[in-house]
């Protein structure tokens, strides 16, 4: 069991800090007009946003300032889930409130956007700019027939472009969809059939690693297997003519228009997330313009800190929900700093560059890269000028303890590491940053606001210092309001709901620490289960990437008919690395001294690549099936892998095992 005294922080708020922050002058505030604890910091506040949610969530909307057109007639008219009611009666506009700071005369000059490519030129767009342009392209699309409620989509990399063409369609609501043009037509049309958009906003390709990328071909296949479609319009980011029919994006946003914001029921759809799809066609979750809007609000704004002084930037694709969460930043009246290119372009110190040329306050980044830059030896904080970077923070996997020491003696040691996890489910996060408490390795702050977060075991018995469910008790804002194509609502309760009715399970091992932090294991639906013993993969992981001649790993566990449990380690080595003896041995000791004996897995076999979703995350589960004997076309969906040969290795190891 973890407890207070097992460790000192790795980093402390200091007092001007703590008093500065934002969410520590939202508590002030709040227990003036709402009745929030004055007292007892963080862990008083956070009980309170549980315990009094409808009260929580209207003084977050008080704080915000956020415009309600219409009146509200209760904050949370419904509280079951799936089905939760949020500020019924109400109508506002998610755009409207993005676009706010270009109505102050003092910032309306001032940078919205910073756009950076690999050439790492800076071009900024303004708070005016970026309002008339939306302005513009909102006119253009309801003269296009646009009506609230139709589905626009982008094939869009993270561009300036694609954060005016989102804001537009707010603007006039219709529902926003997007996916990056790394994405092959397969990966496209799976998760656009589904929703039928009526625009395609797209480019002539991109530029990726120092290469040009042409998507014409992949553009036309496109127009020709989305009917739907009454419009396409074409950025060229490559130079080339827009194809015979389509729009051209300069026309479409030359106007000086004011734009105009439909005003929406706060459940009115916002935007169109996809799962990743492994295993069959992603689910398409709906989330609302109030929710988000909401959620958005008190995460960037509470949580992260973010306010007008602030430039955020987060190394994200515009088929990943960061690049939702990064537009975002413009509620909070920050620079959203837009990276367009490869991570490692020329090389791993690329993202290190951006945050320094542009000025980050916050960057935020993955797990993975992190750890890449540890295994390259880099040293960013000597060599680059990082003093305006007060936080790093990581998702998309767990970050290894070696990875909050690295950040802290090779970035500055006085850095904010904000360790957090969420999911494109709610577009948000569960559990993570919090500026005004310490921070642990290994570790997750605390859960955030309004979150009721608890760990279960599968009885739904509450657990502290002990590996459980991640569930959700109380419904969030952001939560799906439904999916797209579910009509009776199964599919979204058997996403969720099915283990413990009325209770969100998301899917994931957590721990809760007796002092509020969290720690994340990786996904229960792929956890190893080893004489009873549940154990996360993320731990193997942490463990055996520490070694130089691993490149990256994957584990899985196979129950098999006779009673027996097959546990194999798959290895991508680094280059000039051999798996001898020597190396197997090494990797088995690492893994029993730094977890236990009954995690060293039953052998360690060398893999040409580990195959990913297109979002970065390992592929567990189709490998798992893969490994079991189910085919390749049922136990994975080929649209959602980045390398999909490489699932041959394990297809043909299963029949070696047959």
């Amino acid at each position: 069991m973890t407890t207070a005294a097992d460790e000192t922080p790795l980093w402390q708020p200091g007092p001007d800090r703590i008093a500065a922050a934002a969410v520590t002058r939202f508590q002030s505030w709040a227990a003036q007009r709402y009745g929030a604890p004055a007292e007892g910091g963080y862990p008083a506040l956070h009980q309170w946003s549980v315990e009094q949610l409808d009260t929580f969530w209207r003084a977050v909307a008080d704080w915000f300032d956020v415009r309600f057109s219409t009146p509200y007639e209760a904050v949370l008219a419904d509280r079951a889930m799936p089905g939760a009611q949020w500020f019924p009666g109400a109508t506002l506009n998610y755009a409207e409130h993005a676009l706010r700071t270009a109505e102050d005369p003092l910032r309306a000059d001032a940078p919205a956007l910073i756009h950076v490519d690999e050439t790492h030129t800076q071009v900024p767009v303004s708070w005016a700019e970026l309002r008339r342009r939306v302005g513009s392209l909102a006119a253009e699309l309801r003269a296009l027939g646009v009506a609230p409620g139709d589905r626009v989509s982008g094939y869009l990399p993270n561009i300036p472009e694609a954060v005016v063409a989102l804001l537009a369609t707010a603007a006039v609501g219709a529902v926003w969809t997007s996916c990056a043009p790394d994405f092959g037509a397969r990966s496209v049309l799976d998760r656009f059939q589904q929703v039928e958009p009526v625009v395609l906003f797209t480019v002539d390709g991109y530029r990726y690693g120092g290469k040009e990328h042409h998507r014409a071909d992949t553009v036309a296949e496109l127009r020709r297997e989305l009917p739907t479609l009454r419009a396409v319009v074409h950025i060229p980011l490559l130079g080339t003519a827009a194809p015979e029919g389509a729009l051209e994006w300069s026309a479409v946003t030359a106007a000086d228009t004011e734009p105009v914001f439909e005003q929406v029921p706060f459940d009115h759809p916002l935007w169109v997330l996809y799962s990743s799809g492994t295993t069959g066609l992603p689910k398409a979750i709906v989330q609302s313009q109030g929710g988000i809007l909401l959620e958005h609000f008190k995460q960037l704004g509470l949580h992260c800190d973010l306010g007008p002084e602030d430039r955020f930037f987060w190394y994200t694709s515009t088929g990943w929900m960061m690049w939702n969460f990064l537009v975002s930043g413009l509620l909070t009246g920050t620079t959203v700093v837009l990276y367009d290119g490869s991570p490692g372009h020329p090389d791993v110190s690329a993202q290190w560059r951006v945050a320094e040329q542009t000025g980050a306050t916050l960057f935020g980044t993955s797990a993975a890269y992190v750890m890449a830059c540890r295994k390259a030896g880099i040293h960013p904080g000597r060599d680059l000028d990082l003093s305006r970077v007060q936080c790093v923070a990581t998702t998309g996997s767990p970050l290894p303890p070696d990875g909050f020491r690295w950040l802290h003696d090779e970035v500055a040691d006085d850095l904010w590491i904000a360790s957090v996890s969420g999911g494109t489910d709610v577009c948000s996060c569960f559990a993570g940053a919090v500026p005004t408490l310490p921070v642990h390795i290994g570790e997750l702050q605390a859960a955030c606001l309004g979150t009721d977060l608890r760990s279960w075991d599968p009885a739904g018995n509450p657990l502290t210092g002990e590996v459980g469910e991640l569930v959700v008790t109380a419904p969030m804002p952001s939560m799906p309001v439904r999916f797209w194509n579910d009509p009776d609502g199964s599919r979204y309760h058997d996403s969720y709901f099915d283990m413990y009715p009325g209770v969100w399970r998301h899917g994931d091992w957590i721990t809760l620490t007796d002092r509020g932090s969290v720690i994340i294991h990786g996904r229960s639906d792929s956890t190893l289960n080893r004489q009873g013993v549940r154990m996360g993969s993320s731990d193997i992981y942490e463990a055996v990437e520490r070694l130089p001649e691993i490149r990256e790993s994957l584990v899985v566990g196979i129950e098999e008919p006779d009673g027996g449990y097959w546990m194999p380690l798959f290895v991508h080595l680094a280059e000039g690395a051999r798996l001898d003896d020597a190396l197997r041995d090494s990797i088995k000791r690492t893994i029993r001294e730094n977890l236990s004996p009954r995690h060293v897995p039953d052998e360690v076999i060398e893999v040409p690549g580990i195959p990913h979703t297109l979002t970065g995350k390992r592929i567990e589960v189709p490998i798992k099936r893969l490994l079991q004997g189910t085919a390749l076309e049922k136990a994975v969906n080929p649209g959602s892998i980045d390398r999909i040969e490489l699932l041959h290795f394990y297809e043909e190891l299963a029949r070696e095992r047959a």
